[in-house]
Parts: structure tokens; sequence; C-alpha cells
């Protein structure tokens, strides 16, 4: 074989690498997007119960909400309250642009946490397992960002689609809005792009946290279940790491996401063009714990 031969073989495979990495970012932003599309098809009646009862009582002392004030007393009461009074629609609210915002987000997650670790520990030779661990959560945390900074404007018009409610005017600022277009639209004409990313600050902390928490631990968990206690890989592992994962998800990203949904949710003052009850994250989190408490 020449050397021209082998150089020329040398070249091909040096070019095949990048795009079959190129590939399978692709394949795993398509992948991720998909499969978060075909859960929030279920979650999304929980979405919405949790949309209201996070602005429910907003800036009220805690004890000073009347009966009348307060519709929903837990998820699942609220979540019957909302089919009785608005049917599968209401309960169903917002779920186009879930859609396209999960094809944001979680494709953003799934299909950059693997090639961004990997380039870190390739980058950085990470062979111990604390720094492999900790460049799982930075991977996760940077995904995460990526994809909060992408779906933000969808996001934000899925929480005012959410929190609307024809029968209960009280839950937070009520935004009457057409399409998601037609509102994406609008907002952009009288607020301009600053408008479409307002909250997109909270939403970077909440997917944030939320993606440090669930790849690595996600990861982690699946090997220590497979490894160390000998358990098969099968769907029932799977299962039980993601259960396992999901909660602690939910713990550590709750308090975010109640402060990026009244970010997003908030009335704008239509001289100023800022937000009536909020300046930013931190000025919604001193509120809500100075007036509401903690719980």
């Amino acid at each position: 074989m020449s050397a021209v031969t082998q150089q020329q073989q040398q070249q091909q495979q040096q070019q095949t690498v990048p795009r079959s990495k190129a590939r399978d970012t692709a394949v795993g932003f398509v992948i991720g997007g998909l499969a978060a599309c075909g859960a929030v098809t279920f979650t999304n009646p929980w979405e919405v119960v949790k949309t209201r009862l996070q602005l429910q009582g907003e800036l009220v002392r805690a004890g000073a909400l009347s009966e009348a004030a307060r519709p929903y007393h837990n998820s699942f009461q609220a979540l019957k309250v909302v089919f009785q009074h608005e049917g599968i629609r209401g309960a169903q609210r917002g779920l186009s642009v879930a859609y396209f915002y999960q094809i944001c987000l979680n494709g953003s997650r799934l299909g950059l946490y693997e090639p961004v670790q990997t380039n870190i520990i390739k980058a950085l030779h990470l062979k111990s397992e604390g720094s492999i661990l900790a460049s799982g959560i930075f991977s996760g945390a940077f995904a995460g960002v990526v994809g909060a900074v992408l779906g933000s404007p969808l996001y934000l018009i899925k929480t005012r689609r959410q929190s609307f409610s024809p029968v209960f005017k009280n839950i937070g600022h009520q935004h009457e809005m057409g399409s998601a277009l037609s509102a994406l639209g609008q907002i952009y004409r009288t607020e301009g792009i600053r408008g479409l990313y307002r909250g997109a600050d909270a939403a970077m902390v909440r997917a944030g946290v939320g993606s440090a928490v669930q790849m690595p631990t996600y990861m982690i968990g699946k090997d220590i279940l497979l490894k160390k206690f000998g358990f098969p890989d099968d769907f029932s592992t799977h299962f039980a790491t993601s259960m396992f994962t999901g909660v602690l998800v939910c713990l550590a990203m709750n308090p975010f996401d109640v402060i990026s949904t009244r970010m997003y949710n908030q009335g704008v003052d239509p001289v100023t063009g800022k937000g009536v009850l909020y300046k930013s994250p931190v000025d919604c989190f001193v509120k809500m714990v100075k007036i509401e408490g903690v719980l």
C-alpha cells in the first residue's frame, strides 16, 4: 500500500469521527425530545395543577387567604376541580406549546449531556470517580441551561396558558391570548426580545439545577444497581433508577420552579415594560419568603 493511499485513509477516518459524533448528538437530541413529548402528554394535566398551586395565594401572608380565594387545596383535588369546571381542554391547557418546549429543553439535555462530558473528560484527562462525577454535574447543568435558553419563549407561553382559568380569575395574573404564534408575536411587538425572554434567568437556574441532579444521579444510580448489587440490565432497573432520580430532581428544583412560574406569569407595566411584582429571581425569592414563609 502506497504512502499516498495510507494518508487518504487516515484523512477519511479523521473526517468520519466528527461526523459520527455530530450524528450521535443529533440523534440524541431528537430521541430525547420525542421521548419527552410522549411523557408530557400524560403529565401535562399535573403541570396545569402545579402552575396554579404555585400561583395561588401569591404574595399573601400565610393564613390570610380566604376559602373563596383558595379553590385548590392539593394536587388531586385541584385536578378534579379543573376537570369539573374546564373539562379535558382545561386540563390539557398549553399542551401544544409544551411539545415544542420539551423538544428544546429535553432534546438539549439528553442530546448534549454525553458529548459534553466526554469532551471534558478527554480534554482534562479525568480518571478519578470524583472528577468524573463533577464533570457529569457540570455537563448536566450546561445542557440544561442551553435547553432553558432555547425554550424560554415557549415556556413563557406555556406558563401563561396553564395559569389562565375562565372560572377562577384570582389565580396569579390572568393572560388571555390566542394561538402560541400570535401570542409570541404580540409579546415581541409590545415588549421586544426582552419580553420574549422574560424569566429566562430563573429558568436557566431551574433547568441547570434539575439537569445537574438528574443526569449524573441516573447514570451513577444505574451503575450502582448493575455493578454492586447485580441487578439485571432490564426495564425494572431503569424504571427504579428513574423514579429515584425523579424524586431527587423534584426536591432540588421545586423552589426554582416556583420562582420561574411567578417570574414568567407576572403582569407587565405597559409604560416601563417591567414586571409589576418582581425585579429579578432573587427579588422574587426574598418577597416570597418574607411574605409567605418558606412553605
